[in-house]
């Protein structure tokens, strides 16, 4: 990826925070944290990874009411950072931070197993 690329990346995904954060009132979008955005060479598509607070309908409906807000972050992205081709935004859910909590679950269950030893 080229320096380019990842400074887009970087701002769109500071960006899409802001727009999720202040802009989007659909009350299935609640806690969800862009964790990073990759975006193709030629500026035409980009993935948005987002990290989900809840169980997996929480996620399920999350992910829906992203993909229904997607035309409007786009606009707004096009608004904010001046591309000549604004990215077609994908959404996909991330696991990287719960699965680092279950992780973290699981070493702290065995320290505190070996502590009992």
């Amino acid at each position: 990826m080229s320096y380019r690329t990842q400074r887009v990346a970087e701002e769109m995904k500071r960006e899409i925070a802001a727009i999720l954060k202040e802009e989007i009132k659909d009350p299935r979008v609640g806690f969800v944290t862009v964790t990073g955005v990759e975006v193709t060479p030629d500026y035409r598509y980009a993935k948005v990874y987002v990290s989900i607070f809840g169980d997996e309908t929480e996620v399920k409906n999350a992910l829906e009411g992203l993909e229904k807000a997607s035309g409007y972050i786009r606009k707004e992205i096009g608004r904010r950072i001046k591309l000549r081709y604004t990215p077609e935004l994908s959404f996909r859910h991330d696991e990287s931070i719960r699965h680092g909590a279950k992780i973290a679950e699981l070493l702290a269950n065995v320290q505190e197993k070996e502590g009992r030893e």
